[in-house]
């Protein structure tokens, strides 16, 4: 497939910083957004200045500097936003309206992918409040991409392997426990979980991709499809002993939220959608989208049980 000049907005974040590497990774022209106002921050720093020996290109701009993103968007065919949505960290969906509009301006990017990555937004009208800002706003960012009738493909990554698997689907915890865990529910609802690197990769391999133009890429690794009693069984079969198992009902679940505060009750929300309603799995991927696995077997994915073993 052509290689293509891409732009990552968002390259020293969690994901961001893999989409770079695997941008570079598949022989793309990588550009990477570099703020001016970095203050300092030794390890970003550090990190832009990593990618520049691998090769990427640092291209100053801001979402406060409407002629520097022009500028930016203007050398490359592909931008790639990574910016967070994760209120736990900081919030910044609405930002891309900004992008969207230098990306107008520009007219020359053939594709843009938005920043996305978890549940598909379109599937979350019913959403409960706090959490459905973050699919509100997200849909706000995709009415403006189409209405200026800018090329897109919008990713859902569903559930990052790092923040669900390593927890055992337990909100809080990212390190998987030796001794006990709390079911969420019966613990028997399908979630979809994805290594970090396998998104970036499946992000990357769609950017040139006619399949994918226009639609919505579902990452759903068939092997990954589990619920968390068969996560738990994993990780079992990995320490070799059994878990003690305790579980919280939905209306606990729902009424411990309310005491917390407003970042993590957005967070929470997103967790009872997938952990308690199925809101992952529950439907079929329509004309609107296309499957990654399918659409590129070639990609070996890595499946929950490698990726719990680092955890041993």
């Amino acid at each position: 497939m052509e290689k293509s000049k891409v732009l990552i907005i968002g390259g020293t974040g969690y994901l961001g910083k893999r989409l770079v590497k695997a941008s570079l990774a598949e022989g793309h022209e990588t550009y990477v957004l570099q703020r001016q106002d970095m203050g300092v921050d030794i390890e970003k720093v550090q990190m832009l200045l990593s990618f520049k020996e691998e090769g990427a290109h640092l291209v100053l701009g801001s979402f406060k500097d409407h002629r520097s993103l022009v500028e930016a968007v203007r050398l490359v065919d592909v931008v790639i936003c990574a910016i967070s949505g994760v209120h736990i960290r900081s919030h910044q969906i609405l930002l891309q309206l900004k992008l969207v509009d230098a990306i107008n301006e520009a007219g020359n990017v053939k594709r843009f992918l938005p920043s996305e990555f978890g549940t598909d937004p379109a599937k979350m009208e019913n959403a409960m409040e706090p959490g459905r800002v973050t699919f509100d706003d997200k849909m706000v960012v995709r009415k403006a991409i189409e209405d200026a009738g800018i090329p897109f493909t919008y990713v859902s990554a569903n559930c990052f392997a790092g923040y669900f698997l390593g927890g055992l689907c337990q909100p809080g915890s990212i390190l998987p426990s030796m001794d006990h865990v709390v079911l969420l529910g019966d613990g028997n609802q399908k979630a979809i979980y994805v290594d970090e690197d396998d998104i970036a990769l499946y992000t990357i391999k769609t950017i040139g991709d006619p399949r994918t133009l226009n639609k919505t890429l579902y990452l759903r690794p068939p092997q990954n499809i589990l619920s968390q009693r068969e996560v738990v069984e994993v990780w079992e079969k990995l320490i070799g002993k059994q878990l003690r198992k305790s579980s919280i009902s939905k209306e606990e679940f729902l009424a411990t939220m309310k005491t917390k505060n407003y970042a993590e009750q957005v967070g929470l929300t997103h967790y009872y959608h997938v952990c308690y309603e199925g809101c992952l799995a529950n439907f079929e991927i329509g004309e609107e989208g296309e499957e990654a696995s399918q659409l590129y077997p070639e990609i070996n994915y890595n499946s929950v049980h490698e990726y719990m073993k680092r955890y041993l």
